[in-house]
C-alpha cells in the first residue's frame, strides 16, 4: 500500500505535510539461556539540540502485584535518566506489557499521539532493552522530523535486540 502525502500551501507560502508516519519494527531475539525473562523495553525520541524527550513506548511487567514491575524500570538506565523517573506509570498509549521474542511493529502518526506536538528538528531515536538475569542494550539513530522525503534505515543489535527498522513516510 502506498501512502500519498498532500501538501497545503499557506498564505505565507510555506508548505506543510498533512501527516507523516513513523513506523518502527523492533526485533527481540530468541536466546538459548537457562533462565529467560522477557526484556523491559523503552522507545523514546530525544531532541538533539534541546535534550527534550518524548516517550513512544515502555514495555514492562504490568501484571505483578502492587505494581512491583515498575521498580525494575530503572534498569533501563538511559531512559530512566532522560525521562523515566519523571513519568508516572502506567501511561495511556505508551506503556504496555513485555513482548515475546519476535518482530513487533509500532506506528505513530504526526496528526495524533506523541508526535502530534513534536516540533521540527533533529531527533535521536533511542531503544533500550534490559532483561532480568540478562543484559542491557541501547540502540540509537538520528533523523530530521518532519522528514522532507520518505526515509528507511536500520540498526543491528548485538544481544538483547536483534534489529530496529525505521520507516518515515
Amino acid at each position: 500500500m502506498r501512502k500519498i502525502i498532500f501538501f497545503i500551501l499557506l498564505s505565507s507560502g510555506t508548505m506543510l505535510a498533512q501527516a507523516q508516519t513513523l513506523t518502527l519494527s523492533i526485533e527481540i531475539p530468541r536466546l538459548d539461556v537457562a533462565e529467560y525473562h522477557r526484556p523491559y523495553l523503552a522507545v523514546w525520541l530525544e531532541n538533539v539540540d534541546s535534550g527534550d524527550s518524548t516517550n513512544l513506548a515502555v514495555w514492562y511487567d504490568t501484571k505483578l502485584k502492587n505494581r512491583e514491575g515498575e521498580k525494575w524500570l530503572k534498569d533501563m538506565r538511559q531512559w530512566w535518566r532522560r525521562s523515566g523517573r519523571g513519568v508516572g506509570m502506567p501511561v495511556d498509549g505508551v506503556s504496555g506489557a513485555t513482548r515475546a521474542p519476535g518482530s513487533h511493529q509500532l506506528t505513530f502518526s504526526s496528526d495524533r499521539g506523541p508526535l502530534s506536538d513534536l516540533p521540527a528538528g533533529r531527533y535521536r531515536l533511542r531503544v533500550e532493552a534490559a532483561r532480568e538475569v540478562g543484559g542491557r542494550e541501547l540502540l540509537q539513530m538520528e533523523f530530521d522530523w518532519p522528514a522532507s522525503s520518505a526515509q528507511h534505515f536500520s540498526i543491528k543489535g548485538e544481544r538483547e535486540l536483534t534489529a530496529i527498522d525505521v520507516k518515515i513516510e
